[in-house]
């Protein structure tokens, strides 16, 4: 097809058509911090929205690669990119349903012969025309095992993603040194990731912030003491073993909570207001084992 090299094409106009700009402005609010993480995706909306725009005026060109490697710790907020990378793609038309299927290894292989084909093959099936993301990818790969059946559903995952990639874009997470181990053993998989995007680390005051944001979406508060105290306990909650970021965030709300209303109904015999109900005490958050083990220097394994 041929095409008027001048043929104006309005970018704006066309972004604001494919409403993808509601996306990533809800990223935005969903996630504080991970600058480098929705610079990466701007970036590739803007390709895909290029590329649309390319096809729609003659300017054919072979389809982007879209699957992606997502590394990072635990509660970086990697499967909420995810779902919202899988409402980009919906809206330009390059998945058709936009869907999010988040599975890990047990969801994929079998435990005996003849069982991993059939599970790996509906997984798959379910996450046609939208966004297959596979958690821990790097447990798919177990070398050591002669008996593990892992490398049959890699082997059928990487044939979809190459003969599917019109209908089907595959996301692996995991931490990063293990997903690397993971590429160098298998190129297969390595060749058909495109995108590789590395999910840091909240520091102490974004998770601070993520709490707010939580509280609120519960309609609850932090006051000006519980605030305080709640940074207090993140500082010394990162540097406990198996500290998962917004994850424990929310294990840690989810006890001021219980916390807060233990207190509340001690208080039972007075009236309480509104406020009361909303609001999450310094006490609240100081009752945590954390502040006792983390001033003894030791390392809890579980903490609350």
């Amino acid at each position: 097809m041929q095409t008027d090299e001048s043929t104006p094409v309005d970018l704006a106009i066309e972004f604001k058509k494919s409403n993808i700009h509601e996306i990533l402005e809800q990223l935005d609010r969903e996630l504080i911090g991970l600058k480098p993480v929705k610079t990466r995706i701007h970036e590739i909306a803007a390709l895909l929205l290029v590329d649309r725009v390319r096809q729609q005026i003659g300017l054919s060109a072979s389809a982007p690669s879209l699957h992606m490697c997502f590394t990072g710790n635990p509660g970086t907020g990697k499967t909420t990119v995810a779902s919202r990378m899988s409402e980009i793609l919906h809206r330009l038309g390059y998945v058709r349903e936009g869907h999010l299927v988040s599975v890990t290894r047990d969801d994929l292989v079998g435990q005996y012969i003849g069982h991993t084909a059939p599970k790996t093959k509906e997984v798959i099936k379910r996450a046609m025309g939208g966004v297959l993301f596979i958690d821990e990818a790097y447990y798919l790969y177990k070398p050591e095992n002669e008996r593990d059946y892992g490398a049959e559903s890699i082997e059928i995952l990487l044939q979809t993603m190459e003969n599917n990639r019109d209908d089907l874009v595959v996301i692996l997470a995991g931490y990063k040194d293990r997903m690397d181990k993971f590429f160098q053993s298998n190129l297969g998989m390595r060749s058909r990731i495109a995108h590789h995007i590395d999910f840091p680390d909240y520091g102490a005051e974004e998770l601070v912030a993520i709490a707010k944001l939580m509280l609120a979406a519960q309609n609850y508060r932090f006051s000006p003491d519980g605030e305080k105290a709640f940074g207090e306990y993140i500082r010394l909650r990162m540097t406990m073993e198996y500290f998962a970021n917004a994850r424990s965030v929310r294990n840690a709300l989810d006890r001021a909570r219980l916390r807060q209303a233990n207190r509340l109904f001690k208080s039972v015999k007075r009236t309480l207001t509104s406020l009361d109900l909303m609001t999450i005490e310094a006490e609240d958050i100081r009752a945590s084992r954390v502040f006792h083990e983390g001033t003894t220097g030791r390392a809890a394994k579980v903490v609350v």
